[in-house]
């Protein structure tokens, strides 16, 4: 056209695109993202995105991983779920009326608690050949006649234990400490102190049995 610039033919400049027609991106050649090559690492400092949806766990530690150290164990179920372990216990009476308790030895839990000497049975045995074995390992002695009496169920934080209390009014030999254990005569009020848990329903035995009223043993 004379006296104006040039411009290619077809779309006249600034006219809008034909109807239908796909617009084009501003950015490279390769139909990526503008600004960022493709394959380029992340500018620094951008925060990551997860690559898995919404269904898939949470990134970092793969499904299936141990715990990070130090986590928590958790407990797999309450006290009642643990199995009884059997113990055979032995309340000695002498002609007086008074009980015998022998504190824990040092190293055991609850070391330095006074309690009725015994131990638990082991596999096949019974409660009275587990007995006369426990007092003879322990104080030395050979006992008698043992009279079942009594049954508690204690939860310790440490076991689970069925007590089977057996009185004895006779025994032969001296008393022997063989595991360092101090002993004790007592009567209501036990004056020994501090006093096994387990220990606590004998006393309340004792009590009812012989109609005394009061504490049972010092705090």
């Amino acid at each position: 056209m004379p006296g104006g610039s040039e411009r290619a033919p077809g779309r006249p400049k600034g006219a809008n695109p034909p109807r239908g027609a796909t617009p084009q991106a501003s950015g490279g050649a390769d139909g990526g993202p503008p600004g960022r090559p493709k394959g380029a690492n992340p500018p620094r400092g951008a925060t990551p995105q997860a690559s898995g949806g919404a269904d898939e766990g949470p990134p970092g530690r793969p499904e299936g991983a141990n715990p990070p150290r130090g986590a928590a164990p958790q407990a797999s179920g309450g006290a009642d779920e643990r199995p009884p372990v059997d113990v055979a216990v032995g309340v000695l009476i002498d002609d007086r009326g008074r009980f015998l308790l022998t504190s824990r030895p040092t190293g055991k839990v609850y070391a330095g608690y006074w309690e009725f000497p015994g131990g638990k049975l082991e596999p096949g045995e019974t409660v009275d050949a587990a007995l006369r074995r426990e007092l003879h390992e322990e104080l030395g002695i050979t006992i008698g006649p043992a009279t079942p009496w009594q049954v508690e169920l204690m939860d310790y934080a440490h076991a689970r234990v069925r007590l089977h209390f057996c009185k004895v009014f006779q025994w032969q030999g001296e008393f022997q400490m063989r595991e360092g254990q101090a002993m004790a005569w007592e009567s209501l009020p036990v004056r020994s102190a501090p006093v096994l848990p387990g220990t606590l329903p004998v006393l309340r035995w004792f009590a009812a049995e012989r109609g005394y009223t009061g504490a049972t043993h010092r705090d």
